[in-house]
């Protein structure tokens, strides 16, 4: 069973960058595919980037494409999110999350384990 624990969350100022990383341990991470969402309070959990098992497909959500890329590094086990030019809407609990398998997935329901989230503030 993959565990997965996000970190790199913090607080930034408007207009500045953050790169969060989630790192893999335990089962295979190699074949899957990884996604990114976030949840703010009151809000549903939303998908913001996902990346299949080779690393050579991505896909964003409208609202951070420009500004937020998606990556993975197989042999390290992780994958990242780099966030750029943040805004005070941004600030949410960000997840990484694994695929049922090695494509892109955007739902919430095409993933099967979850790390615990790692918090991001952006200051006006």
């Amino acid at each position: 069973q993959v565990q997965l624990i996000e970190s790199g969350g913090g607080l930034v100022q408007a207009g500045g960058s953050l790169r969060l990383s989630c790192a893999a341990s335990g089962g295979t991470f190699s074949v899957y595919g990884m996604g990114w969402f976030r949840q703010a309070p009151g809000k549903e959990r939303e998908f913001l980037a996902a990346i299949n098992w080779y690393g050579d497909n991505t896909a964003y959500a409208d609202s951070v494409k420009g500004r937020f890329t998606i990556s993975r590094v197989n042999a390290k086990k992780t994958v990242y999110l780099q966030m750029n030019s943040l805004k005070p809407e941004d600030t949410a609990v960000y997840y990484c999350a694994k695929g049922l398998g090695g494509d892109i997935y955007q739902s919430t329901h095409q993933y099967d384990a979850w790390g615990q989230g790692t918090q991001v503030t952006v200051s006006s």
